[in-house]
C-alpha cells in the first residue's frame, strides 16, 4: 500500500511544482486509499485509526495555513500521508518532511542570492507579529510569491521514501 502512497505523492509533486497546486481529488483518492487499507488491516480501529491521525496532524498545520506559511493542499497531504504511517513515526515523518523543506528552502535562497533579504522579511515578520500580537498573512507584501515560496509535495515524499529505506 505504501507504494501506491509513493505513486500518489509523484503525481502531487507533478502537480504542484507544475502549477502550484495539489488537486483535491487526488488527496482525496489517497485518503480513501488510506481509510481502505486501514478497514481491511484493523478492520473499523484501523480506519478510526487512520482518520484520527489525519485530522491530528491537519489540525497541527491548521495554523501555519491560517497565516500563509503553508498552502491547504499541502496540510491535507501532511494529514492523508500521515495516516498511512504507524503512530510512533508520525512525528518523524513531520520533522524529516519540514527538514528537507528547510534544505531544499536554503538552497533556493542561496541559489537565487536572496538569503538575507529573506532572512530580513522573517525577522521582520516574526517581530511585527510579536510587537502586535496579531499575526498577519506571511507573504502578504511579497509580489512574487511563487519565487520565494517552495512545494512541500517533494519533501513529503523523500520523507516517505526515507521511512521505506529505513531510516527511521
Amino acid at each position: 500500500m505504501l507504494a501506491a502512497l509513493c505513486v500518489f505523492l509523484t503525481a502531487a509533486c507533478g502537480y504542484d511544482y507544475k502549477d502550484k497546486r495539489i488537486p483535491n481529488n487526488l488527496v482525496l483518492a489517497m485518503a480513501f486509499l488510506g481509510i481502505g487499507w486501514r478497514l481491511l488491516d484493523g478492520e473499523l480501529s484501523g480506519m478510526i485509526f487512520y482518520l484520527a491521525q489525519t485530522a491530528a496532524v491537519m489540525v497541527l498545520f491548521y495554523p501555519l495555513f491560517k497565516i500563509g506559511s503553508v498552502g491547504a493542499g499541502d496540510v491535507k497531504l501532511l494529514g492523508v500521508t500521515a495516516g498511512y504511517l504507524p503512530f510512533g513515526k508520525v512525528l518523524v515523518f513531520l520533522f524529516c518532511s519540514l527538514l528537507a523543506a528547510a534544505v531544499i528552502s536554503v538552497f533556493k535562497m542561496w541559489r537565487g542570492h536572496i538569503f538575507r533579504e529573506r532572512i530580513r522579511y522573517l525577522c521582520r515578520y516574526l517581530q511585527e507579529g510579536m510587537t502586535a500580537g496579531k499575526w498577519k498573512l506571511y507573504l502578504e507584501a511579497e509580489t512574487d510569491k511563487r519565487r520565494v515560496g517552495i512545494c512541500l509535495s517533494g519533501p513529503v515524499l523523500i520523507s516517505v521514501l526515507m521511512y521505506l529505506g529505513g531510516v527511521y
